[in-house]
């Protein structure tokens, strides 16, 4: 058995859960090939993404030339292959925002891993997200390849299921995955129920680089820390608002923005409006280890996000022993315990971010240290990356060993 992986662009700053992914299954004896779409040379920081980038196949580097030969070589040599591919294609495009001419490249895309998957011996396809790397990996199936799953994250694939055609991905994989409990309960909606069993609950997770780590006890000093893209869905500039809010009433603490995005320029202009430069630092994108140190230096991660899957950072402060200030959204609540690990707030309300953060600043040093000793205890139970991969690993065998498989 020998799986593939493939992304969208790998290795990815937002994508070391992947990374991690991967290293746990291979560390469990599968070997992993990895397939990347796009190049992602000089946009790592990670020297582990660096690694990974050494390792990883990009389809699109076989340049405008290589995809048509591609597409030509399997419409000659798979001519009902292709036309059952092509139609589907049609369709695909048609229902898409991205429309048909894209998808024509998606199902290039897909002839150059057929050429690939025999010569590499790969028996199963695995995609993370459900947008085009799955279409990629569903149309190479159609083309003759192997048997593919996908795992959903959300929200982008919830905000377009029919766009993306979510309902025919999951009618032709071998199995999908969901991320959390709520991603699961959406994947029903948008199935057949008689599909229902082929949708698995696996966590992202963590490794002993946060595990193995002794514990750090929290410091007087009153710092938050946001880890994340400077993006709308964030809420982060909901976050500066809040932040001016506590300053008026003469709180006097840090907040540390760890990452980048396209809302880092709105985000600075507000600071500059309220007057926070002193209060509020963005430090840009940042490596793992820099992303331990942020969050162990603060007393509690907040992320006031309007969308999300399960922010896999919560997970890090949590794994770190820092509790964490979030919103009612999606997968959150099935790991942020209001009272226990942190706090949650309605998403969008910069009141309730207000009297979140005010408690947390108040809070003794004491408490925090056991709220984040009760968050770390759940997420070394339901995020440690061998045990989930080792959940992936029996899916896979189970297609490699099935009687209806294509393999």
């Amino acid at each position: 058995m020998k799986i593939a992986y493939l992304v969208n662009q790998y290795p990815s700053i937002s994508h070391s859960f992947i990374r991690r992914e991967i290293l746990a299954i291979e560390a469990l004896g599968v070997p992993i090939t990895r397939f990347s779409l796009r190049s992602s040379v000089g946009k790592v920081v990670d020297e582990a993404d660096q690694q990974e980038l050494d390792k990883t196949n990009v389809v699109l580097g076989v340049g405008v030339i290589g995809l048509l030969t591609s597409l030509l070589k399997v419409f000659l040599t798979r001519p009902n292959r292709w036309l059952q591919a092509f139609i589907l294609t049609l369709k695909l495009g048609w229902h898409s925002d991205r429309g048909i001419l894209l998808h024509c490249a998606y199902l290039a895309e897909a002839c150059v891993l057929l050429d690939r998957f025999s010569e590499l011996n790969i028996s199963h396809f695995h995609a993370h997200f459900g947008t085009n790397s799955t279409t990629v990996v569903l149309l190479n199936q159609v083309l003759g390849g192997p048997s593919y799953s996908f795992t959903v994250h959300g929200p982008e694939e919830f905000d377009k299921v029919g766009a993306i055609s979510l309902p025919e991905k999951i009618k032709r994989a071998a199995f999908v995955v969901a991320i959390s409990s709520y991603g699961k309960s959406q994947l029903y909606r948008w199935c057949e129920f008689t599909d229902w069993s082929k949708i698995h609950l696996i966590h992202c997770g963590l490794d002993d680089s946060f595990f193995s780590l002794p514990w750090q006890p929290i410091t007087d000093e009153l710092r938050l820390v946001c880890v994340g893209r400077l993006s709308e869905q964030k809420g982060q500039l909901l976050l500066v608002e809040a932040a001016s809010k506590l300053v008026a009433q003469g709180y006097k603490f840090k907040l540390v923005l760890v990452g980048d995005g396209p809302l880092r320029t709105p985000i600075e202009e507000a600071i500059a409006y309220w007057h926070l430069e002193d209060t509020i630092e963005i430090t840009g994108w940042a490596t793992q280890t820099q992303v331990q140190q942020q969050i162990l230096a603060s007393r509690a991660m907040v992320l006031p996000s309007f969308a999300e899957g399960l922010p896999v950072v919560i997970m890090e402060s949590l794994a770190l022993g820092r509790p964490v200030i979030s919103t009612y959204v999606a997968g959150i609540p099935e790991l942020v315990v209001p009272g226990e690990s942190g706090w949650l707030f309605a998403a969008g309300s910069v009141e309730a971010l207000v009297t979140a953060m005010q408690t947390v600043l108040e809070t003794p040093v004491s408490q925090l240290e056991e709220m984040g000793k009760i968050g770390a205890k759940k997420v070394a139970q339901q995020h440690n990356i061998i045990q989930e991969a080792q959940k992936l690993k029996q899916l896979f065998e189970s297609v490699h060993l099935s009687p209806d498989s294509d393999l």
